[in-house]
């Protein structure tokens, strides 16, 4: 077993300097990494990689950052890969808490804004919030197939960041 240990010791380059670190060095970190983070994806949730929220782009932020640590050598690459687990774990401990608690959902996932209500424009929900009359036009060309404002029941500025649009008589 210790044979073993020194010989991925000595593959994976551990207690080497960075710059010292040779391409198969660097390439061998990187399968394992990735293969490591394929897990991770796994057991994170699904709607992380499409991140849909803040709070799933800024896992997807820290996990490369630091899984990159490992891979060039910045860092010690066992606890490294350790902590991206770690990280995963905390996602899915606080979407559970924020599934199951509404005011801590808002808290880390933010809530949907009104832009337009019954046709008409909530200018401060879309100054706040940064989007011009000519965003909003946009994404009801897109995804609304209507230029005609009055043909908007409802638009809101999703947690995700993207607009939704309900039409008038579209009644659910």
């Amino acid at each position: 077993m210790n044979i073993i240990f020194q010989q991925l010791e000595a593959l994976l380059a551990f207690g080497v300097e960075p710059k010292e670190l040779t391409f198969l060095q660097i390439s061998l970190r990187g399968i394992i990494v990735f293969c490591a983070t394929l897990v991770m994806v796994r057991l994170s949730s699904k709607r992380s990689l499409a991140e849909k929220t803040a709070f799933d782009a800024v896992l997807i932020v820290i996990i490369a950052s630091v899984l990159s640590r490992a891979i060039n050598g910045s860092a010690a690459f066992f606890p490294t890969i350790g902590s991206g687990f770690v990280l995963v774990a905390l996602h899915r401990l606080l979407g559970a808490m924020a599934y199951f608690s509404h005011g801590f959902g808002v808290l880390i996932k933010g809530k949907p804004v009104v832009l337009v209500q019954q046709g008409a424009l909530h200018l401060q929900n879309m100054r706040g919030n940064q989007i011009s009359k000519h965003d909003l036009e946009e994404d009801m060309r897109l995804d609304a197939g209507t230029e005609d404002l009055s043909k908007i029941k409802m638009a809101r500025l999703e947690r995700s960041g993207e607009i939704s649009f309900i039409k008038r008589g579209c009644e659910s």
